[in-house]
């Protein structure tokens, strides 16, 4: 297999100035059962056994492999239904482990970066590599490239599908896992179209199951009928969205190929508590919890924020159903978590009810813009933001090092708080806490 460096040499640069050519061919990479997966990679003895990752607070389950699909079980079930079951059938129970799995895509991205010049992240398990008219001449090999690159960097096991657009990139991927693991589409190839009409329409990217059923009454079942549909018919009838769709499954790229990410506009900061609480203080504990992920965030994009808005609510099968909220404008844009814990703090003074048993907390930063935008021009800022940016400099300098959660603020509630998430079958952090790396003996 030919290097990613030989691939690409001399292919990730261009003229400054010029606009950004159309790919010639779109590939999706996606990591198969990706928390599953994840969870593998430091238990060699679950490598053909079922496993599965629960939701928040161990509730559902959110992901699955083929083996323990193939014992009965799916994605969605109810934990505390299921969890007899799951044990005699010796599935392998997993909470889930964000940062475990945060950390694992950010190294898959980083061995694709490896062979591509670009990637376009899409979702934690799944990017775009758009492939420029030498490297779609390479399509096969590129691809090939790419599923080694990331099996041996990372380990994690990975499809790769080819096509002219977005959309039929996603549609290769969809029948990579029956087909193999690289699969390239080409417009008009006797594979695509047989595909095409195989494919159900809930399976094509941007219609799924409710749009789907809408679809069906005017006769159109398979991905096929729907590349035969009028496109401007089909954004007069349901969406722009839809006519894109359309046009796309003709080989006519519409989805924005810019790999730049837009703006943020706002942010969120939210979660459901494994029990109800009741005071006030544990609920601005754990909204405290949220502003300083929300103001790690936002610092790490160099962002500030002008208004937090607070969220809070009782459990909607509650006897008396209750949820409020409330919104403070922060002055001049702050990415300072001291900052965002004072207004929440206010926002909370305002909109909490005694009484209710509170399920969920959140917050929500609005009005988003580059971090000191608000500054007139060069002069110099105010003493006190600079004290305050140095601080949060450091702190987030010795998180990163140390692991999230090193340094934190009293506001935020001792090591293990009430309204906590629950984990009771959480793996090692065994790439991120220096404390829980393997140990190998040689």
């Amino acid at each position: 297999m030919t290097s990613g460096t030989n691939i690409l040499a001399g292919l990730s640069g261009r003229p400054p100035g010029e606009p950004r050519a159309r790919p010639a061919m779109w590939a999706l990479v996606d990591c198969a059962c990706f928390y599953c997966s994840c969870e593998r990679l430091f238990r060699p003895d679950l490598a053909d056994k079922p496993v599965v990752v629960l939701s928040n607070n161990d509730g559902c389950v959110v992901a699955i492999t083929p083996e323990a699909k193939a014992l009965g079980f799916k994605r969605g079930e109810v934990f505390f239904q299921s969890r007899d079951r799951l044990l005699a059938a010796g599935v392998a129970v997993f909470s889930s482990n964000y940062a475990l799995y945060g950390d694992i895509s950010r190294r898959v991205a980083l061995a694709m970066e490896s062979v591509t010049p670009a990637i376009s992240q899409y979702s934690i398990d799944e990017a775009f590599v758009p492939f420029s008219r030498t490297l779609a001449c390479q399509a096969d090999e590129v691809g090939r490239a790419l599923l080694g690159r990331v099996r041996r960097w990372v380990g994690v096991p990975v499809r790769v599908g080819m096509g002219p657009t977005r959309t039929l990139a996603k549609l290769a991927n969809h029948w990579a896992k029956k087909l193999g693991p690289v699969l390239r589409l080409e417009q008009g190839s006797p594979l695509l179209e047989e595909l095409l009409f195989q494919t159900p329409l809930e399976d094509v990217w941007g219609v799924g199951r409710r749009l789907s059923v809408k679809l069906a009454s005017l006769g159109l079942k398979s991905a096929g009928d729907l590349r035969n549909f009028n496109a401007v018919r089909a954004g007069r009838l349901f969406s722009v969205t839809l006519e894109r769709t359309v046009n796309e499954l003709n080989g006519r790229q519409c989805v924005d190929n810019d790999l730049e990410p837009s703006p943020r506009k706002s942010l969120v900061s939210s979660r459901s508590f494994a029990s109800g609480i009741k005071s006030k203080a544990e609920l601005a504990q754990a909204l405290a919890h949220h502003c300083a992920a929300a103001g790690e965030r936002l610092r790490a994009g160099d962002m500030a924020a002008s208004v937090l808005s607070i969220h809070i609510a009782a459990s909607r099968h509650a006897d008396s159903p209750f949820q409020a909220g409330a919104a403070v404008e922060l002055g001049a844009p702050t990415s300072s978590t001291p900052a965002l814990i004072r207004a929440s703090r206010l926002a909370l003074e305002r909109c909490f009810k005694p009484g209710p048993s509170y399920r969920q907390a959140g917050v929500m930063l609005l009005e988003l813009r580059p971090n000191k935008s608000h500054l007139p021009n060069l002069l110099a800022p105010p003493p006190e933001v600079v004290k305050s940016d140095d601080l949060m400099r450091a702190l987030d300098l010795i998180n990163d090092r140390h692991g999230r959660g090193t340094v934190k603020f009293l506001a935020q509630g001792g090591a293990r708080p009430a309204w906590a998430m629950r984990q009771e079958r959480l793996s090692d952090l065994s790439t991120t806490d220096w404390d829980k790396l393997p140990n190998v003996k040689a």
